[in-house]
């Protein structure tokens, strides 16, 4: 039984801190829903811990903790997946400002060197 306080308080715990995160503008709504899905399921998970033994067959696993450490590895995963493709994006576009600043600056001198001579 305390394993399933501690559990469903950790659930509330880690929610209330991602809520807050949001409200002080720390942490992006996008972020934070995958956060909260990852509270909830602790929370749920605390509150019901005997969902697990009767998903684990369901997906053909014979120990359910086993199914608990698949499922997080797999979220870890994807959030790291998604962290790599968010970054990828943030490069291609600072690459891109880049060259257009180049761009522009090249303009400009062009421009201010045609008004001293002309």
């Amino acid at each position: 039984m305390s394993y399933q306080i501690t559990s469903a308080s950790l659930g509330l715990l880690i929610a209330g801190v991602i809520l807050w995160l949001i409200r002080r503008d720390h942490l992006h709504s996008r972020h934070a829903l995958w956060w909260l899905s990852v509270a909830i399921s602790a929370l749920v998970l605390g509150i019901f811990p005997t969902t697990i033994d009767q998903l684990a067959p369901w997906f053909g696993v014979s120990y359910p903790p086993t199914l608990l450490m698949i499922l997080g590895m797999a979220m870890i995963l994807i959030k790291v997946l998604l962290i790599d493709i968010h970054q990828s994006a943030l490069e291609r576009k600072t690459r891109r400002l880049a060259q257009k600043i180049a761009l522009l600056e090249e303009a400009q001198s062009h421009q201010v060197h045609k008004e001293e001579n002309p």
